[in-house]
């Protein structure tokens, strides 16, 4: 199956697509949607996704939108390699970390935001610093707890799945914002595992051919 994802290099969210998408080993066609010149915004592409925002992935005739509910959707489709343990009380708390991340940590600090700061609000760029440094540090302090207790070589237990998807994008977005990370050991250990497998480091921005540095 070769699907077509709608997506820009630095974006955490088309990120863990790129991620998710890698792991199952599904190919697809990657349509740039420049996040920098307003593309989100343009009509054509407002038709498909009405909240302006990406990832998108378009599979036929079917257009889906939201990351997370793409990656369930992936999961569907095509269960092996899976995204979530067997167990129910296992699958939820892997959901948990995912959520921590993509619901908590990422939606106060994602392009809109920070734009809405430094342009309606007229907020400097060392508050939106400030502003971006506070809530990764209130995110990935409890996250670091919870991720202690479950963890093994990832996020929980041994295998790769959606809590380690949706941490790495993450940790890139804090590291390029200079953000302390020496207090969570747990989760730069997954990270690093995360990172030496051909699946993520493929997904990585910098390998996107849209990247600008």
């Amino acid at each position: 199956m070769t699907l077509a994802l709608y997506g820009y290099a630095r974006s955490s969210a088309a990120f863990r697509l790129r991620i998710g998408l890698n792991l199952k080993g599904i190919g697809y066609d990657a349509v740039v949607i420049d996040l920098r010149s307003g593309a989100q915004k343009a009509p054509d592409y407002l038709a498909l996704n009405p909240q302006g925002l990406v990832p998108l992935l378009r599979d036929g005739d079917e257009v889906l939108s939201q990351s997370l509910a793409i990656l369930e959707y992936l999961e569907e489709i095509q269960p092996e390699p899976p995204f979530l343990p067997s167990a129910p009380v296992d699958r939820a708390r892997v959901r948990a970390l995912a959520l921590a991340v993509a619901c908590e940590i990422h939606p106060l600090n994602n392009l809109r935001v920070l734009n809405y700061l430094t342009g309606d609000l007229g907020q400097d760029e060392d508050t939106k610093l400030a502003w971006y440094r506070h809530w990764i540090a209130e995110g990935l302090g409890s996250l670091e707890a919870l991720t202690r207790q479950t963890s093994g070589k990832f996020s929980h237990g041994d295998t790769p799945g959606l809590a380690d998807i949706c941490l790495v994008p993450q940790i890139f977005n804090a590291r390029r914002f200079d953000c302390p990370l020496d207090d969570y050991p747990v989760l730069m250990r997954v990270f690093e595992n995360c990172m030496a497998l051909e699946a993520f480091d493929r997904a990585q921005p910098a390998k996107q051919p849209d990247f600008a540095g």
